[in-house]
């Protein structure tokens, strides 16, 4: 399942580096994640780095986008081809 940002969100700038994939950016009103790019860090860390430098825990899964561990690793591969 890809994370998503809640309207909690402080725009404090912090996680959008930590994506090793580039699926954070600014949106209108807060951060959002490009669910096609997160793989919840699946592949580079044992876990989401975003979700470890939010201040306000606002970075939950997303609940339209399930995906296994399988599939985010599948995503991961395709992202990041050898």
């Amino acid at each position: 399942m890809s994370l998503m940002i809640t309207d909690e969100c402080i725009n404090c700038d912090v996680c959008e580096p930590e994506c090793p994939n580039s699926a954070i950016s600014q949106g209108d009103e807060v951060y959002v994640i490009d669910p096609a790019k997160c793989t919840e860090c699946v592949g580079h860390f044992d876990e989401p780095q975003c979700t470890q430098v939010c201040p306000v825990d606002c970075i939950l899964k997303d609940p339209t986008h399930p995906e296994s561990q399988d599939d985010l690793l599948a995503k991961f591969k395709k992202l990041n081809p050898a």
